[in-house]
């Protein structure tokens, strides 16, 4: 084993999920980073914000070159987010509108406000998507039902994306040791956002079950 990782290995943290990331990065080095965190766009659970900040420790310690681990890292979210672009764009607005409309309180009208509000704003909403926690891997899905360019798609994706990773691995590859320091803040960032769309669902239905009372 490369003495360097071995040291990584040492420092990572000690739970099934993280031995696998680092055996992962271990064996396949920056390529293995750039599947792991495709996956992670199919698999949100999986935790982009440990992965690159540690493939950016694993740099400093010359276990993987940087630019490397942000190339790869890029390409893998291009690859995961391609798929759920297809995904959606399999599905199409029909079908995406049957589905949603068998939730309670949810009205074809919603799909189709939706849609407009896309159409206006998607080219920053993909952009900007792409560095907000939870939403990195859904915002793919409405721009594949909503047919965006392939090109264009890509384009914002990969801009996104090299804002993110590199944003990410750079803090991992500088705070060496505090690598993991990152995921703290960035799991704090993803409360705020998660409380914010608790909030906006709860005033969704409690604005729609007012309506139908009356």
């Amino acid at each position: 084993m490369d003495p360097a990782f071995s040291a990584v290995i040492n420092l990572a943290v000690a739970d099934p999920i993280a031995d696998w990331i680092t055996e992962t990065m271990r064996t396949l080095g920056a390529p293995g980073a750039g599947l792991l965190i495709a996956l992670e766009n199919l698999f949100p659970p999986l935790p982009s914000e440990a992965i690159l900040p540690f493939a950016g420790f694993a740099a400093s310690r010359g276990a993987m070159n940087l630019l490397s681990a942000i190339a790869w890292t890029t390409l893998g979210s291009v690859v995961g987010a391609l798929v759920l672009y297809r995904l959606g764009a399999a599905l199409g607005y029909d079908r995406i509108v049957a589905m949603a409309v068998k939730i309670p309180l949810v009205r074809a009208s919603d799909i189709e406000t939706t849609a407009t509000w896309f159409d206006r704003h998607g080219v920053k909403a993909v952009f900007f998507g792409r560095m907000i926690p939870l939403f990195r891997s859904l915002i793919s899905v409405p721009a594949g039902v909503q047919r965006m360019g392939l090109g264009l798609f890509v384009a914002l994706t990969v801009a996104g994306s090299l804002v993110w990773n590199a944003a990410l691995i750079l803090a991992g590859y500088f705070l060496g040791a505090n690598w993991a320091v990152v995921q703290g803040y960035i799991d704090d960032a993803s409360k705020v956002v998660l409380a914010v769309v608790l909030l906006a669902t709860g005033y969704f239905i409690s604005s729609r079950l007012v309506r139908m009372l009356r």
